[in-house]
């Protein structure tokens, strides 16, 4: 019996150093594993480090290019309302045109009779005009006839 005693004491020895020689090998699986994972761990710190570096510019850019947006677009806000201002202001000129030229039309409407009388009247002066000139012109060829009858008579 003694001697079983020794066999079970054996075999839980072997037993042992097999369990540790196992466990010893995982245990070293893992730290190359955790190792690895450290390497990882560290590159990957380092990419987000550029990333939030390329982030941070990228933000500030933004930020700038939203404020000259907002620049400019004030500076477009006093162009539009000048626009709308001529538009403004050419809509009232049409109104005052159209105005001035109802106006007109009714005075031309209302006197047309008047202006009739005074078309007349300018054909009349026109044509008293050209009988008067024809009549100095007349009168001068006659005087001129007059007067060389005269030189010719004196001769």
């Amino acid at each position: 019996m003694e001697i079983i005693l020794y066999v079970s004491v054996a075999l839980i020895a072997i037993a042992f150093l097999v369990l540790v020689i196992y466990l010893s090998k995982t245990l070293n699986s893992l730290q190359e594993t955790l190792s690895s994972v450290s390497k990882t761990l560290i590159g990957l710190e380092k990419q987000l480090d550029g990333v939030t570096q390329e982030t941070t510019a990228l933000l500030q850019k933004t930020n700038a290019l939203a404020d000259d947006i907002q620049d400019k677009s004030k500076s477009l806000n006093s162009v539009v309302i000048a626009v709308k201002d001529v538009g403004s202001t050419v809509t009232k000129f049409n109104g005052t045109l159209k105005n001035l030229t109802d106006s007109f039309d009714i005075q031309v409407e209302e006197n047309k009779e008047k202006i009739s009388q005074i078309v007349q009247w300018s054909n009349v002066f026109l044509e008293l005009k050209d009988k008067w000139n024809a009549k100095k012109v007349a009168k001068k060829e006659s005087n001129s006839n007059a007067n060389e009858m005269k030189r010719e008579r004196s001769k």
